[in-house]
């Protein structure tokens, strides 16, 4: 059995009132926050990849985990905001076990609806808030998806 955990950046500043590259926007203070508590539940299970968006959200999200670990936080164009989702369904099955990636609110959507369309098992409701937490378990031929709620 191996695990993925796909993240959904945390919040991240007011899109209507950034003028600058979207790209650039940065984490809000509570999404900060957010990834701090994100790092304190996944940085004991030492996952030995940290994939992101190349949005600085996204790699922000990721980044307590990885000084906790003192591992990069590599950056990935597959999963920034508007990519497909066949790259990332690459990802999640050629990636270590307890890798984290760290994507936007349209590619995980469409990710777990890919992987549901080819037999995925979604156990429990969808959580599609910023900073949940799918957990992927690949078992087998059987793939389980479980979303986790944004820490609190």
């Amino acid at each position: 059995m191996t695990v993925r955990y796909l993240v959904r950046h945390a919040k991240a500043g007011s899109r209507s009132r950034w003028d600058d590259d979207d790209r650039l926007r940065p984490l809000s203070n509570a999404g900060r926050r957010q990834a701090d508590l994100l790092a304190a539940t996944y940085a004991p299970l030492e996952p030995p990849r940290l994939v992101s968006s190349p949005y600085l959200r996204c790699v922000q999200t990721l980044e307590p985990t990885a000084d906790a670990l003192g591992v990069p936080v590599e950056l990935i164009d597959a999963l920034a905001e508007g990519a497909p989702f066949e790259p990332v369904l690459e990802l999640l099955a050629d990636l270590p076990d307890r890798s984290m990636l760290c994507s936007h609110g349209d590619v995980i959507p469409d990710t777990i609806a890919a992987l549901t369309r080819r037999g995925a098992e979604v156990v429990g409701e969808a959580d599609w808030r910023k900073a949940s937490v799918w957990v992927v378990t690949f078992d087998d031929d059987q793939i389980r998806l479980v979303a986790l709620p944004p820490p609190s």
